[in-house]
């Protein structure tokens, strides 16, 4: 006889996995846009399986699920191709997407915020704030999302973890918009330190320091370990109902190091979000 989270496991539609291969946002160099096929590469390479460390396993479909890339060409039209391809995503079932630049987690957020009605609070691992007013004259610089997100209400708190770049034009930006800041330099928030409620997780793979994750365009030392991330995932109250990996660049990768950090945070995300889609409480 089922029980009734058998039948609540059995009805849900399964996790999405997105691709969103750009980077013509990006500052300094490019090559995030290889992240998605980069990481696909991996998953099916054998180099590990793909369970996360409580079982769930990414080769379930009925529990996850990859829908491909979303169709980028690098033009002004793809923020409202972002917002559709995750605005129909979240209508469905959570979503976790790869970028692609940092840029991407601002019309994601834009499209989620048509189709999840309940306020969302956004958690954000980087090296860096992403807040700039406009950086390089380029309000879609993947140094200004967080700006952009905030100014447009699209949710109701920001929690920053592993920041360590801080100058004074993102320290004005953090006040201004009265973001939580946990840097690299102190100690990780507890459970009780991280939002209640839905939670959206947004990873910056140059949030973990250059020795765990190479594979990234702007290196900077000082960052967190994998453990730190994967306790950190784990560790938010609230639901996880969707998240992004982003900064991922292939190019700069080592024995693709980097690629296997990423599947390793995709599937304790998957992990995570599954386990409270199926809490009883």
């Amino acid at each position: 006889m089922l029980t009734k989270i058998d039948l609540k496991v059995i009805l849900m539609p399964p996790i999405q996995l997105l691709g969103i291969p750009t980077d013509i946002n990006s500052s300094f160099i490019r090559g995030p846009h290889k992240a998605p096929q980069s990481l696909r590469q991996v998953m099916v390479s054998g180099m590990s399986n793909l369970c996360a460390e409580n079982g769930t396993s990414l080769s379930d479909e009925s529990l996850f699920i990859d829908r491909g890339d979303v169709a980028i060409d690098e033009t002004e039209f793809d923020f409202e191709r972002i917002v559709t391809a995750s605005e129909e995503a979240f209508s469905q079932a959570p979503a976790v997407f790869i970028g692609g630049d940092h840029f991407v987690t601002w019309p994601i957020l834009t499209g989620m915020k048509k189709t999840i009605k309940n306020p969302v609070n956004l958690i954000h691992i980087d090296a860096h704030p992403d807040i700039y007013p406009d950086f390089e004259n380029n309000p879609r610089s993947h140094a200004s999302p967080m700006a952009r997100i905030m100014e447009n209400s699209l949710v109701q708190s920001l929690t920053q973890i592993g920041i360590r770049t801080v100058n004074d034009i993102q320290q004005q930006q953090i006040d201004r918009y009265q973001v939580m800041t946990y840097p690299a330099n102190g100690p990780l928030p507890t459970a009780q330190q991280l939002p209640c409620g839905d939670c959206y997780l947004s990873i910056d793979v140059d949030g973990l320091d250059p020795a765990f994750a190479p594979g990234v365009s702007h290196h900077e030392p000082g960052g967190l370990s994998v453990r730190d991330v994967i306790q950190l995932i784990w560790a938010v109250p609230g639901k996880v109902i969707g998240a992004d990996i982003v900064e991922y660049n292939p190019d700069n990768d080592i024995n693709h190091m980097t690629a296997a950090v990423v599947l390793k945070l995709l599937k304790e995300l998957v992990a995570k979000i599954h386990s409270d889609r199926t809490d009883s409480r």
